[in-house]
């Protein structure tokens, strides 16, 4: 006579594998609370306002740099979510994640939503170091991925926009350089696409798209062309003005960039002491009203960023009205 086989027998790997993907499952969530903990706490989460949409009743929005804005007050921390509504208290319409490196998608999603505070670009200073141009596959991997989170992070935020630098002249000889990072910058542009994230190239004091050692008064011609070859709508400028006017007439590049012009980057600099300074200060002759004029001309539209030294309340509010002077006066 066969024995009689106990009924649960056949169903012991299935009951043993449920309960191990229900401990894996305890196990994540926990660690995705703590670590959700040191970014938004437990009664910024019960403030929750949902999705967060910035002002659309003028045509210029005003940003500052999140590492512009202090990790700490009075020897206490802040949390994103702090740092995001310090940002709002001092009048900015909203923030661009430059810290990206540091936190999840979800964490920044969570930031956003508790603290009601737009956040419509992600960076991930890394990229000096894992830079696109390297001849070293491996770093530019690293920066490939680098770029992805960011990508994932302004989506989660609601954003829309990652900035980028491309990498250094000194990798190598510029066609090769340029080559190789616009292999990597096309690597991620299903991705960029899919989830409605512009790639948005920073003209930096890094030897490409213009001549260092060159007169002031050079063309955007470079970076037109190289924007150009992807024939996408998914790649872009992110201008930073104060940064070549050592090197330009901001009005050429804006009206030579014309829809390329995504977003823009604002900080003073002098040309007479050769160094960066407060916007509209004594030291800065930038000629913002040949910059109001030709964002104009243009039709731009979007955000404007502060890249300058941060600080507290009273620090923030004041970068924001020089940036009201620059671009509103």
């Amino acid at each position: 006579m066969t024995p009689m086989k106990n009924a649960n027998s056949d169903n012991r790997p299935a009951v043993t594998e449920r309960l191990l993907s229900r401990r894996r499952l305890l196990t994540a969530s926990a660690t995705a609370a703590a670590m959700t903990a040191a970014v938004v706490r437990g009664d910024d989460v019960q403030k929750s306002r949902g999705p967060v949409a910035p002002r659309s009743d003028r045509r210029i929005l005003l940003s500052c740099k999140l590492s512009m804005i202090p990790k700490d007050r009075d020897g206490m921390p802040l949390s994103a979510v702090n740092r995001l509504q310090l940002a709002a208290e001092a009048g900015f319409d909203g923030v661009d994640f430059d810290q990206a490196g540091e936190y999840s998608p979800l964490e920044v999603r969570l930031a956003v939503e508790a603290s009601g505070v737009f956040v419509h670009n992600a960076i991930n200073h890394a990229h000096w170091n894992q830079r696109l141009t390297s001849a070293d596959p491996t770093e530019r991997a690293t920066g490939v991925a680098n770029i992805e989170h960011c990508i994932r992070v302004a989506h989660a935020a609601g954003g829309g926009g990652v900035l980028i630098v491309l990498g250094k002249q000194d990798d190598g000889a510029t066609e090769t350089i340029e080559n190789r990072c616009a292999e990597e910058i096309k690597k991620v542009l299903p991705l960029a696409a899919a989830l409605g994230q512009p790639i948005l190239i920073e003209n930096v004091w890094n030897g490409m798209m213009y001549d260092h050692d060159a007169p002031p008064e050079q063309g955007p011609e470079r970076f037109v062309a190289f924007v150009d070859r992807f024939q996408s709508p998914w790649v872009g400028m992110y201008y930073d003005i104060g940064n070549h006017w050592k090197y330009c007439q901001p009005s050429l590049w804006i009206h030579g960039f014309g829809h390329r012009c995504v977003k823009l980057d604002i900080k003073g600099f002098s040309r007479k002491t050769n160094s960066f300074c407060d916007i509209c200060s004594a030291d800065d002759d930038v000629p913002w009203g040949d910059v109001r004029r030709s964002l104009g001309e243009i039709g731009f539209t979007g955000w404007a960023t502060a890249e300058v030294k941060g600080g507290d309340l009273d620090r923030l509010t004041f970068v924001r009205h020089q940036m009201e002077q620059a671009l509103f006066a």
